[in-house]
């Protein structure tokens, strides 16, 4: 039987691991570290562990996601195709550093362009 997303993703500690690289990023990328910075009140131990929750349990890990879903965390952003393009990338380029397989990265690709119309234009 083949390993599921989340063991290929390293389990908890890969999750862990691949969620703080992307926070990192964003907070850093300039498409979009204005929505993590300038007047934000984000709380960013809730949202690495919402995050930790979220891509455990969306690939296939145990748990339960505690979160809003993605539609109601989004609603009113008015995320754009660049924005949502960019945050994609630094989402992949930490799936990617963490030294995952192509298969298990056109995974992860899937899953967030499936999620793109929950994000985007809310």
């Amino acid at each position: 039987m083949a390993d599921s997303l989340f063991e290929r993703l390293g389990g908890t500690e890969g999750i862990t691991t691949i969620t703080k690289d992307i926070i990192q990023r964003h907070l850093v990328n300039p498409d979009i570290k204005v929505r993590f910075t300038e007047g934000s009140n984000i709380d960013f131990t809730q949202l690495e562990q919402r995050v930790i929750e979220f891509f455990t349990v969306g690939s296939g890990g145990p748990g339960e996601y505690s979160g809003r879903d993605m539609a109601t965390a989004h609603a009113h952003m008015n995320i754009n195709e660049r924005e949502l393009i960019s945050g994609m990338n630094d989402i992949l380029g930490a799936v990617k550093a963490y030294g995952v397989t192509d298969e298990t990265y056109n995974d992860v690709l899937a899953i967030l362009y499936s999620l793109k119309d929950e994000v985007m234009f809310k």
